[in-house]
């Protein structure tokens, strides 16, 4: 069977209409504390507890990323209404690619993705945080 197009193609072409930080622009945004901005994961939850994340990044599971970005969604999380820039990273840069394309195509701007993800980020000895803790049901509840 042969695709129309492959991962490749669609890399690619996302590349071509975002934006993408080098990692040193990605480490200094990060380093200078800018809260308006948000280092955001979108690897799967073992990839997290393996490698660890960009300390103080919101995890969305790519899986999840546009319904959590709809405001329509009955999933959508108000972190994506905060109207801030949002920095997206996966494993090395392709699915960050990919999602970044996807949600800029839903119109939430600005938003870009890391170079290289966050094998790039660890190569670069860049600073590594864990991933929070799980809430509980009860702490859930008190929230909201």
């Amino acid at each position: 069977m042969a695709l129309k197009k492959s991962v490749k193609q669609m890399v690619d072409e996302a590349n071509s209409e975002i934006k993408t930080l080098t990692m040193e622009e990605a480490v200094k945004l990060h380093s200078d504390g800018d809260e308006d901005h948000v280092f955001v994961d979108i690897r799967d939850v073992r990839e997290l507890d393996h490698d660890g994340m960009v300390p103080g990044a919101f995890h969305a599971p790519r899986g999840m990323l546009e319904f959590w970005v709809d405001p329509e969604s009955p999933y959508h999380k108000d972190t994506f209404a905060s109207g801030k820039t949002f920095v997206f990273y996966c494993r090395s840069g392709w699915r960050s690619a990919l999602a970044t394309k996807a949600v800029q195509d839903m119109g939430l701007e600005p938003v870009c993705h890391i170079e290289g993800g966050f094998g790039a980020w660890m190569e670069a000895e860049a600073p590594i945080g864990q991933r929070p803790p799980k809430k509980d049901k009860q702490e859930k509840k008190k929230e909201g």
